[in-house]
């Protein structure tokens, strides 16, 4: 039996005039926004805000997360225009934090890393006053990719651990928690680049096991934390095995300043762009 949304989790439609601007922005620019494709609960909430979270090289991904929405079948061929569409969508909508994130393209040879790049070069020939966080796949693990990132120097670079260790071959059956951790690492070895990482919870994992995913992170070097509710988007992916209560995302909150986190995003809708502007 389904469990009952809380009414914490739930948020109201908002329709205005600087909500159809940016959708007629998106579509001008034929993007696609993660808020739309992920069924994000706070689209309503960043488009009043005038902002959105940018998803490239399509709509469709190589990879099947059994927590996602985004449809996994073959992708398109990659649209070389799309950089260009991001940069001019970020003036139009005059941002001053842009975020981008991607399906994953297992497909290609490095994963969309360069693709990745062009966009971060594209916003930067219009204003180097723009700050830029990607959130990318885990490339699998492949340097020379990292390397294209490195090189291109997002002021943030965020990749989702999503699960404790336990849970990942369930929730990510084609990816490898080992592997998220050293992708992590090896930015913030590497760069100056500040390192973001996230988890979902409700898939049925306990408070141990997040505090020791919550070490490894820190270990990794991870700088930035988000936590946020699971929520399935559908009956064919992970049920939810449990709603936290606010109280319990207060408990959380202070098991990351245990672990020695000083910045976060903790909360039962909190996702991993949200509000990204102010953790940085």
């Amino acid at each position: 039996m389904q469990k009952r949304l809380p009414d914490y989790l739930k948020r109201p439609i908002i329709d205005t005039e600087k909500t159809r601007n940016v959708r007629k922005i998106l579509k001008e620019n034929c993007l696609n926004t993660v808020c739309e494709n992920a069924r994000c609960p706070n689209k309503n909430e960043c488009y009043t805000c005038n902002t959105a979270t940018f998803l490239i090289m399509g709509n469709v991904c190589t990879r099947n997360c059994r927590y996602c929405n985004i449809t996994c079948k073959k992708p398109e061929p990659l649209d070389v225009k799309e950089p260009l569409h991001i940069a001019k969508a970020v003036k139009d909508l005059g941002l001053k934090y842009a975020v981008i994130t991607s399906v994953t393209r297992d497909d290609l040879p490095d994963g969309g890393a360069e693709h990745f790049a062009n966009c971060i070069y594209e916003i930067r020939k219009q204003s180097l006053d723009i700050k830029i966080e990607i959130l990318t796949p885990d490339f699998k693990g492949d340097i020379n990719s990292l390397n294209t990132i490195i090189k291109a120097n997002p002021n943030v670079f965020n990749h989702n651990i999503e699960t404790v260790k336990d849970l990942f071959k369930a929730a990510r059956p084609q990816g490898n928690y080992d592997c998220s951790l050293k992708v992590l690492k090896y930015i913030k070895d590497n760069s100056d680049i500040t390192v973001k990482s996230g988890l979902m919870v409700g898939l049925g994992e306990t408070f141990e096991q997040i505090e020791k995913t919550l070490d490894d992170l820190k270990l990794a070097g991870v700088d930035i934390l988000t936590i946020g509710q699971y929520i399935q988007p559908s009956k064919q992916h992970l049920e939810v095995a449990k709603y936290y209560t606010l109280e319990e995302f207060e408990i959380l909150k202070e098991l990351a300043g245990k672990v020695g986190f000083n910045y976060y995003q903790i909360g039962p809708l909190v996702r991993s762009s949200y509000r990204a502007a102010e953790l940085v």
